[in-house]
C-alpha cells in the first residue's frame, strides 16, 4: 500500500529469493557451451529470407550525384603523382630562370587548367562510349585518372626539357653508352 507523505512511492513489489549462483559464474564472462556439431558445418542450414544476398551496389547510373562523385577518388592517386612529378620539374625549372616567378607560375597553372579540362574529357568519353553505347557499368574514374596523369609527367618531362643543366646531365649520361 502506498505512503501518502511519499507521494513518488505509489506501488512497491516484493522480488522473489534469488536462487544461488553456480560455482563457475564470473560476472562479464559469458557462459559458452561446447558445440555440439563438427567445426565447420552449420549449426542451422541457411533460409532465405528476401533481403538480399549478397547486397548488391546500387547501378550507378540510377545513383545520387554523392555516389557519382565518390566514384571520381577510385584512381586519384594517379592524378596526384602525376600533379606531383609535374610540380616538381615545375619547381626545378622555375629556379633554373632565375628571372619574376609570374610567368613560371601562370603557365603550371594553366597546365593545371588544361589537365582538368582532360580528366572531364575522358569522362565525358567514357559516359558516351562505355555507358551509353556499350551499355557497362563505370565503378571507379581509374581510366581518366591514369590519362590525366599521363599527360601530367608529359608536361614535367616537358619543364625539365627547357632547363640547360638537365639537358647538359641527360647529354652526359647519353655519351656514356
Amino acid at each position: 500500500m502506498a505512503d501518502p507523505t511519499q507521494p513518488w512511492a505509489e506501488r512497491t513489489v516484493d522480488l522473489p529469493p534469488q536462487a544461488p549462483l553456480p560455482q563457475s559464474y564470473q560476472r562479464g564472462v559469458a557462459q559458452v557451451q561446447p558445440r555440439a556439431t563438427a567445426p565447420g558445418t552449420p549449426a542451422a542450414p541457411h533460409e532465405p529470407t528476401a533481403t538480399g544476398w549478397p547486397q548488391a551496389e546500387p547501378d550507378p547510373r540510377w545513383a545520387p550525384q554523392g555516389y557519382r562523385r565518390g566514384q571520381w577518388r577510385i584512381g586519384s592517386g594517379w592524378t596526384l603523382f602525376g600533379g606531383l612529378v609535374a610540380f616538381v620539374c615545375w619547381g626545378i625549372w622555375a629556379i633554373s630562370t632565375r628571372g619574376n616567378l609570374v610567368s613560371p607560375v601562370l603557365t603550371f597553372v594553366l597546365s593545371l587548367g588544361v589537365a582538368a579540362g582532360l580528366f572531364a574529357l575522358c569522362r565525358l568519353v567514357g559516359k558516351v562510349i562505355l555507358e551509353r553505347q556499350l551499355g557497362r557499368v563505370r565503378r571507379s574514374a581509374r581510366g581518366a585518372h591514369l590519362v590525366t596523369a599521363i599527360f601530367l609527367v608529359g608536361v614535367g618531362i616537358a619543364y625539365l626539357r627547357q632547363t640547360e643543366w638537365v639537358m647538359d646531365i641527360v647529354n652526359w649520361v647519353r655519351g656514356l653508352f
